[in-house]
């Protein structure tokens, strides 16, 4: 293959990649937009997504990191089996996530009459809304945590030790602080999956107004009414995407503070 028509492919790949959004972005006037974003289901599905994905967060962050601290620091079949376990979600089409969640936690499902006895109902929930974005969007946290944390110099962890950190110490004060950056990339990418989770949702949690509403599922729905609505709430998400990927290239430069690992030593002490 020469290498004026590598160039020419990579052109026509690069060309799909943008036009799509470019077209959203001259799509329509600013007046249309605004417009579209008073529309009665926009202001409903940000709110609800931007709680939902923040709780979800806080769960893939609390309950991942561990996680990932045992896959950076042990390499055997036990780890391998686990990173498949966590990959998984991401070859899995969403929709069939959505309903496998169904057939664990819904009426009929696995845990189903056991959560009926207790008088609970997950599914087309805002808790179903959460545990959706959970499910599709903690391998990219763990991934990103795991990765980071295979970077921290074990001569830390071992200082850290012989000062009478506790693992658990040393994981908390050596360990996350100096795997910061790669911390706080993964934890971004695992909340934009969040914010544009859809088929999980959709068929976990429904599509009602004001429940379990997100902006990807309001556009959907407004594609049906208002085009408006549904190209105000796309630019909105679209913009927030690149947002977060121009934070995500500068964060290395802003995190790389001077003696975090002094302190972080010093923290374990």
């Amino acid at each position: 293959m020469s290498g004026r028509f590598a160039a020419v492919l990579g052109g026509l790949l690069l060309l799909l990649l943008l036009l799509p959004l470019l077209s959203l972005g001259l799509s329509a006037p600013p007046g249309e937009l605004l417009a579209g974003a008073r529309h009665p289901s926009f202001a409903p599905a940000a709110w609800l997504s931007l709680r939902t994905t923040l709780i979800s967060l806080g769960c893939i962050v609390v309950c991942g990191t561990p996680i990932a601290w045992w896959l950076s620091r042990n390499t055997g079949r036990r780890a391998r089996v686990v990173e498949l376990c966590v990959d998984l979600p991401i070859v899995i089409p969403p929709a069939v996530m959505g309903v496998a969640l169904l057939q664990t936690f819904g009426r009929r499902g696995l845990f189903g009459p056991a959560l009926e006895s207790l008088g609970i109902a997950l599914p087309f929930t805002s808790a179903a809304v959460v545990i959706a974005q959970v499910v599709v969007a903690s391998p990219f946290y763990i991934q990103a945590a795991a990765n980071a944390f295979r970077r921290v110099d074990p001569e830390l962890l071992t200082v850290a030790r012989t000062l009478g950190a506790s693992p658990a110490e040393a994981l908390l004060r050596v360990g996350m602080p100096a795997a910061l950056p790669g911390l706080l990339t993964g934890a971004s990418l695992a909340w934009a999956r969040a914010l544009g989770e859809f088929g999980a949702t959709l068929l976990f949690a429904g599509n009602a107004v004001g429940t379990t509403q997100t902006l990807p599922l309001a556009i959907y729905a407004a594609l049906e009414s208002d085009v408006r609505a549904a190209l105000a709430i796309s630019l909105v998400l679209a913009g927030i995407g690149a947002l977060l990927l121009l934070t995500l290239r500068g964060l290395p430069r802003l995190l790389r503070w001077p003696g975090l690992e002094r302190r972080a030593l010093g923290g374990a002490g």
